[in-house]
């Protein structure tokens, strides 16, 4: 209400000249924010990682176990779920979501084994153990297990909370955009 009162009594050319400050306000932050984006840089707003900025990395080889990465999950019906219930948020994804930031555990041909935990070719993955109900009270369906395919990984986070790998399966390496590195973080 104060704002709208004091702008009312301020004169024509000083309401055009608080008008163009805010324009160029407006305009040097998302400019920062395109920059930042095009620069490889994210924020991180998920407890599955800390909290803050991070730096996109360019992956030189091949992947692999104990990679830390930004991969984009495709739209399937299992992340289109995760999208309505709340688990991805929106992003620069060709699915429309925000990159998810985990951990490669396991990559193709290695045998995942879920039960209370998650095991990767018989050894139990510690911080693995899986949820029966999200926050919300609503069943979560773990991922049924196997063989990872080819040219796809397994991730995982050993925040307990975090929705990976133990519930969507393996996902493509093509959803790589590269190694995850902390810049400015927080973990809580």
């Amino acid at each position: 209400m104060t704002a709208q009162v004091s702008v009312r009594w301020l004169g024509s050319a000083q309401r055009s000249n608080a008008v163009a400050l805010l324009l160029v306000a407006a305009s040097v932050f998302g400019g920062g924010v395109a920059a930042a984006i095009i620069g490889g840089y994210r924020i991180n707003l998920t407890p599955s990682e800390p909290l803050g900025l991070w730096r996109i990395f360019a992956l030189d080889r091949p992947v692999s176990a104990g990679d830390l990465v930004f991969i984009c999950p495709p739209q399937t019906p299992v992340m289109r779920e995760a999208r309505e219930r709340g688990y991805l948020r929106a992003g620069i994804c060709p699915s429309g979501v925000a990159p998810l930031i985990k951990t490669v555990v396991a990559v193709a041909g290695q045998h995942v084994e879920i039960g209370a935990g998650v095991a990767i070719d018989g050894r139990p993955l510690p911080f693995s153990d899986l949820v029966e109900r999200d926050g919300r009270g609503r069943p979560m369906a773990p991922y049924s297990g196997g063989v990872v395919p080819a040219e796809s990984v397994f991730l995982h986070s050993s925040f307990r909370g975090s929705y990976d790998s133990r519930y969507f399966g393996p996902l493509p390496v093509s959803g790589i955009l590269g190694l995850a590195q902390p810049v400015l973080t927080h973990a809580p």
